[in-house]
């Protein structure tokens, strides 16, 4: 007798980070937020900067000031700072693809695996241009970005909020992020969950978040997770 495959999860859709999963942006990101605190006189390293990636930009400003002079940042000085940020970010080199990002949201879109962005960023820079890279891919109505929730990453709500424009739930969904905010994001919204080492952040950061998949680049796991979704998608028949 054979199993009844029906009772086996799908995987149905994918919800994709956007900041060094799909671009590798996170370097000129890092970048922007130096050359910002820099300018404010807020104490910063560079790196300190990939820890925060997947954070909204208010947050990542009211972490700095709230370290540096032991109070909260005002609304007009998350929206005002945040605004130069942005302009910084532009004044960087062209961010370019993610070695295999393509690749693999086409191999997802051939398995009709429906793509979600969900981004802790607002820049439009890179927004802009997912119509472009990724035609078809991440339409607005399918995207969260950081006006899109009260609470971002590391808090669940972004992926929840994909999870629902997905019209999915969360045993049905794959997560893919290359940060330990997004991947415990992720994590704590119950679904299965991917990280990808695409920068500086050590494995060990990614892994104690709690992924139940690690690829040491994007290129590996283009190659290989396609393969994996195909084997839960469809798994053999088992006797018994």
């Amino acid at each position: 007798m054979t199993c009844n495959s029906d009772n086996y999860p799908r995987i149905s859709a994918a919800l994709i980070d956007m900041d060094g999963t799909l671009y590798n942006s996170m370097p000129n990101h890092a970048r922007a937020w130096k050359l910002l605190m820099d300018e404010a006189g807020i104490p910063a390293r560079e790196e300190e900067f990939y820890l925060y990636e997947g954070a909204t930009g208010a947050a990542t400003i009211d972490r700095l000031i709230l370290r540096t002079w032991g109070r909260h940042a005002t609304d007009a000085e998350k929206r005002d700072m945040y605004a130069r940020k942005a302009e910084l970010f532009v004044q960087q080199p062209p961010v370019q693809l993610m070695p295999g990002a393509r690749e693999l949201v086409e191999a997802l879109r051939e398995r009709h695996i429906l793509t979600v962005l969900v981004s802790g960023s607002g820049q439009n820079s890179l927004l802009g241009r997912l119509d472009t890279d990724f035609p078809g891919a991440f339409p607005v109505e399918r995207r969260v970005t950081s006006a899109s929730v009260a609470h971002g990453k590391p808090a669940p709500d972004p992926f929840l909020r994909g999870l629902e424009l997905a019209g999915v739930s969360a045993h049905q969904a794959i997560a893919i992020d290359n940060a330990p905010l997004g991947t415990t994001s992720a994590v704590a919204a119950g679904i299965l969950t991917v990280g990808v080492l695409t920068g500086p952040i050590p494995a060990a950061e990614v892994i104690r978040t709690g992924v139940h998949i690690l690829y040491h680049s994007m290129d590996e796991c283009a190659a290989i997770l396609p393969r994996l979704i195909d084997r839960i998608n469809h798994p053999l028949p088992v006797l018994s």
